[in-house]
C-alpha cells in the first residue's frame, strides 16, 4: 500500500511537472543550451534520427563536424554516457552533456578518421518510452573489412508528436568475454 501511495504521490508531482513538451523546453532554454533547429529529415523517424546521429559524427581527420546539426537532435539536458573501465577492469561512468562531448572529440577527430555506423539493432516502445539497442562499428575508413572497436549505443528516444529527439545516449565497447549478442545484430522494429 506505501509503495502505490509512493508511486501515485510521485506520477502526480511528475505530471504537474512534466506538461511542458520537448519543443516549447527547447524554446525556453537559456542561450547557453539552446538547442538549433533540426534538419526535418533528420528527426522524422526513428531511422532517421540514428542514423543522422552516426552520420555527423563520421569523417576523415580534420574534416569538422556539424555539431549544430548533433545538437539538434537532443533535447534540452540530455546526456551521453560512456562506460570505461579502469586497469582493475571495474567499470565507471562519465555523463557528458553533447556540447561537452563535441568539445572532447573535436580534437580526437582532428586527427583521426573516424566512421561509425549501425550494424544491427533492437527497438522497443512503451508509451513516449522508446529504447533502441543500437549495435555498432567503428572503423578507421568506411571501406575498412575490420572496425576497430564494436559496441552497443544504448539511446533513449522521445517523440513529441513532431519530431523524435535523443533523451541519452548511454554505450559500451565490446572486450574479451563481452561481444554483442547475436539478437542485436538485425535490424527489429
Amino acid at each position: 500500500m506505501t509503495s502505490t501511495l509512493v508511486r501515485i504521490g510521485w506520477a502526480v508531482a511528475f505530471a504537474a511537472t512534466a506538461s511542458v513538451s520537448a519543443s516549447q523546453t527547447q524554446a525556453q532554454a537559456s542561450d547557453s543550451t539552446t538547442i538549433p533547429a533540426a534538419r526535418p529529415a533528420d528527426v522524422a523517424s526513428i531511422d532517421a534520427i540514428l542514423h543522422a546521429a552516426y552520420d555527423v559524427i563520421s569523417g576523415p581527420a580534420g574534416q569538422p563536424r556539424d555539431w549544430n546539426r548533433f545538437y539538434s537532435l537532443f533535447v534540452p539536458d540530455a546526456r551521453l554516457i560512456p562506460t570505461r573501465r579502469d586497469s582493475s577492469g571495474v567499470a565507471h561512468l562519465h555523463a557528458v552533456t553533447p556540447r561537452e562531448f563535441a568539445h572532447q572529440a573535436t580534437d580526437y577527430f582532428a586527427k583521426k578518421p573516424f566512421y561509425e555506423s549501425e550494424i544491427g539493432r533492437e527497438v522497443n516502445t512503451f508509451g513516449a518510452v522508446t529504447q533502441a539497442f543500437s549495435a555498432y562499428a567503428s572503423r578507421t575508413a568506411p571501406g575498412d573489412a575490420k572496425p576497430f572497436a564494436r559496441g552497443i549505443n544504448s539511446f533513449q528516444l522521445f517523440n513529441d508528436g513532431k519530431r523524435w529527439y535523443i533523451v541519452t545516449i548511454y554505450w559500451d565497447d565490446e572486450k574479451s568475454g563481452q561481444t554483442i549478442p547475436d539478437r542485436y545484430l538485425h535490424v527489429g522494429r
